[in-house]
């Protein structure tokens, strides 16, 4: 565990979520969800919040240079990184529940394409 350090959402930059009238903007439930989880991990000093914001700015760097612009996506993988990094999660078990949760029927709000 880390000594929890609040978390400080960046205004500008790469590290920037999307906001809308200058609140955080989710086009789908499942954004809303991992943003959530983040936040209870940094809370309970789980992660580190520095280690997750450079984690997320290496992820929308790799993002930006392939042309995508997905940033939950990258939030969500970011959090994969550090929770393996932390050892809250082994990295086979995420890549699992990643195959599961993406096999699941339409209709369910985990998924995201």
């Amino acid at each position: 565990m880390t000594d929890p350090v609040p978390m400080e959402l960046a205004i500008e930059g790469p590290a920037a979520p999307p906001r809308t009238n200058g609140e955080l903007a989710f086009d789908a439930p499942w954004q809303s969800r991992v943003f959530g989880l983040t936040a209870a991990l940094v809370e309970a000093g789980h992660l580190g919040w520095p280690d997750f914001q450079a984690a997320l700015i290496a992820r929308v760097a790799l993002a930006d240079a392939a042309g995508h612009d997905r940033y939950w996506d990258c939030w969500t993988e970011a959090l994969g990184d550090c929770c393996e990094q932390a050892g809250l999660v082994e990295p086979d078990q995420l890549d699992e529940r990643v195959v599961l949760l993406e096999a699941r029927p339409s209709g369910h709000d985990h998924r995201h394409d």
